[in-house]
Parts: structure tokens; sequence; C-alpha cells
């Protein structure tokens, strides 16, 4: 029998959603065939099986969230027959334990801390039959003051009666319109432990009237926001609510980048196979200030600025369905321009594909977006956190400028772009922003004509 296990999906990663289950208890599977589809809060991914087999058990439902390294099926190796007789239903619920006393929690049972509140009226709740809650849905509770008398309450669709993430939120919906408080939990059978709980308090309602639904005026079209907007939705907020943003503008000239571009991208395409954007010219640029000021390729860990050695460049990508997402080219430092173009242009079809990997978003010190791709000049990105610094760069635009020439000032037409940086003004202050976004628009205005690449 092998167990199948939630793989690691990236070192910041410690759980995954399941979404769909491809197989099912008495299948058939081949190795390295799709078992199912995981989602984190990064990017979705396939799990494959690690061995040919049949499928013999499945312990997790679709929607459930599962810990990195949990063991979340069971293949057996033997012989690949349908298992008519031994297929086995998902998570077949074990045999609850007898009455114990109250340092026989299951260890499975995660500890819940209720959010900190002036003592309340106390709740019996019963030991006798731990109810297992993940860490997601303990999140939610805390966030939105469920006490565990409350929680205890609140009927679940998963796995053995589990509370979802689905049913808690459900709860909070009606929680409003509940004409009184939450109903105590059954009375515990004779003989089980009891363990009396503090439930935090609601907070005072500001009238007595029941809350009424929320209605818009004239002629609407309301759209729930898909998971992934979701989760860009708090990612953002959480950056504006984290760091000190500040944003500065430059102005360059990349007349002789554009016109190196345009001479050899044919040439290169055929040689290399692949095309030469304007990304990884503006990475390269960004690496090479990043050598200098290296305090752009950071975090902040409380009072203590962590600098990373490794430069992992981030560039944000549009995905068909709108939302965008952060692949990122690791060791950005050493790899040449060649380099580079086959990392931008593979992670940005894997992206549009859907063929990203979680490991692909992971690990970014640093991000680059181009604004300029949908029309827009400039732009004032927010920070992708951890990092602690984020450049845009805007479309590319003919003007008439004021160029110095060896006979004097000119009027000449040349190519022209704004760059911005958004950084963390709590370790970076405008000096220092400045300057390091200066010095990328000079790397891009002294771009070598004659270069090789």
């Amino acid at each position: 029998m092998i167990d199948l296990i939630m793989p690691k999906l990236g070192e910041s990663i410690m759980e995954a959603t399941i979404l769909k289950w491809h197989k099912k208890p008495g299948d058939t599977v081949a190795q390295d065939e799709t078992v199912l589809d995981i989602a984190t809060d990064k990017v979705d991914s396939e799990v494959p099986s690690t061995a040919a087999g049949v499928i013999a058990e499945i312990l997790f439902n679709e929607n459930d969230v599962v810990p990195i390294g949990t063991v979340i099926a069971r293949i057996s190796t033997g012989a690949a027959e349908p298992m008519a007789a031994a297929a086995v239903t998902p998570a077949a619920p074990a045999p609850a334990p007898p009455p114990a006393s109250i340092t026989e929690i299951s260890s499975q049972e995660i500890p819940f801390t209720p959010p900190p509140a002036a003592p309340a009226p106390a709740a019996p709740v019963s030991v006798g039959s731990p109810r297992f809650y993940s860490p997601l849905v303990l999140k939610i509770a805390q966030e939105e003051g469920i006490s565990m008398a409350e929680l205890e309450t609140i009927p679940g669709t998963g796995q053995d009666g589990r509370v979802s993430k689905k049913d808690i939120l459900a709860h909070l919906e009606n929680r409003g319109q509940q004409p009184g408080a939450a109903a105590a939990p059954p009375a515990p059978p004779a003989g089980s432990a009891v363990v009396q709980v503090t439930p935090a308090p609601a907070p005072p309602p500001a009238s007595t009237a029941v809350a009424a639904p929320v209605s818009y005026s004239g002629n609407v079209e309301i759209i729930e926001m898909d998971r992934m907007r979701k989760m860009i939705s708090k990612h953002m907020t959480d950056s504006k609510h984290t760091s000190a943003h500040v944003t500065s503008f430059a102005e360059c000239d990349v007349t002789n980048l554009v016109q190196w571009r345009e001479r050899i991208k044919k040439d290169f395409e055929k040689r290399e196979n692949t095309k030469i954007t304007f990304t990884p010219l503006f990475i390269e640029a960004v690496v090479n200030s990043i050598k200098r000021y290296p305090l752009l390729n950071s975090s902040v860990d409380g009072d203590r600025i962590i600098v990373k050695k490794d430069i992992n460049i981030g560039m944000a990508t549009a995905l068909p369905s709108g939302n965008l997402i952060v692949p990122v080219i690791k060791n950005a430092d050493q790899l040449n321009l060649v380099g580079l173009s086959k990392q931008v242009n593979g992670l940005a079809d894997a992206a549009r594909t859907g063929k990203l990997r979680p490991d692909d978003t992971a690990g970014g010190t640093f991000t680059l977006t181009n604004v300029g791709t949908f029309g827009s000049i400039m732009g004032t990105p927010i920070i992708n956190q951890p990092q602690v610094a984020i450049m845009a760069v805007g479309a590319i635009k003919k003007r008439p400028v004021v160029i110095e020439t060896a006979q004097g000032d000119a009027i000449a037409i040349r190519h022209m772009m704004y760059i911005s940086l958004s950084y963390d003004h709590r370790i970076i202050d405008g000096a220092l922003g400045s300057t390091f976004l200066n010095a990328v628009a000079r790397e891009l205005e002294n771009w070598d004509a004659n270069r090789v690449y």
C-alpha cells in the first residue's frame, strides 16, 4: 500500500484545498497519472500518482483544506484489477473513543483560542467525541468572533460532519438574521467529561432591529468574485495595511534600446528559437541596479531587515480570465539575455495555459509589472508582499524632446517611457528609492546599440 500525500507546494505554502478528484476508490491509476486537482493561495495544480495500482482509499473530500504532508489517499500496488468488493468509501469515520478525562482529548484536535473579551456565561462543550476543525475554519472563527461553543453548533457538510469554509461562511451570512442567540449545544451524554469554554460575546448591535439585506438601486449586475480574485483582493489590501507605500517616477529615453531590439529580433528568434520582448531587457536593467543597491532586494521581519542575496524577479502576468499572477525568474542575475528571454517566455506561456507549478510563483524578491502592455503610460503598483519594492514600466511613445548634440540643443523625435517605483518607506527613504529608479533609467538609456546578444 502506497500513501499519496499532499505535496510541498513552495516554501511559504502550508496547506492546499482539494478542488476535484479525478479518481474514486476502485479505479486503476498509472504512475504520474493525475489523481486530483488542488489549489493554494498562489496557483492551481495537479497531483499525480506516485505509483501504479488501484485507488484503495480517499481520505478527504472536495473543498477540504489539507495541510502539506498529510496522507490524502492510499494506492494498492497489488494486482491492478477493479476492487469491487474492497473499494473503500471516502474517509470512513473512526469509532468514537469512550468518555475520557480532559487530558485525553484527541491529538488531532486543534486548540481554539477565542478572541480576548470580557467573561460571559460559560457553555458546556462535550469532549466525548472531539470535532476536528481545519486551520482555515479556526482562523475565520477567530477573525469573526465566533466562540468554540457557537462553532460546535454549526452543521458540517464535510467529511465526518466537519465544518468546511463554505459552512462557516454560510453561518456568518445567516448570523445577523437569527432572532436570538445561537442555540446551546446538546447536553453531553452521561459520563462524558465536560470542559467549560468561555465564548467570546458578539459585539453589541447598533439597534435591536434585524439587519435588512443589502439592496442595490438601478439596473445592476452582481458578479461573485472567483477564488483567485478573492485572493488578489486580500493580498493587495493586506499589502496596503502592511507597507508605507511611496511611489517615485522617472522618464527615460529608450531610443537605442528600441532600435537595437528592432534590428536583431528576427535573427534572435531564428537563432535561439524564442522571441525577444522588452521584458527581459527591463529585467536585466533592474538586476544590474539591484546589485548596486541591494536594500531594494529585501524584506522586513519585525525590526529586522532581511537582505536577500538571491535575485529572484517576479513578472506580473495577465491571465485570460483577467486575473493577475506573478511567476518568478529564479537567480535572474545568473542568466544572460538569452536565458532571461527563454525564462520570460516559458513562464508567461505556462501562466496563460494554466501549467504553472506552485513553485513557479514562490520566492520572489522584487517584482516588475509592465502596465504599458495595456496602453498605460505610467502606474502606481502595489508592493507584492513580503517584498519591499515593485517597478512599473509604461508604454513607449514617440515624442519630440530636447536633446544635447555637439552643435547644441536640438529637438528630435525619440522613444520615451515613464517608469515608476513603489517602495516600502519603512526601510527605503525617498533618496534611495529615487536613486535606484534613476539607476534603472540610465541602464535603459545607455543601452549599447552595437551590443551582441
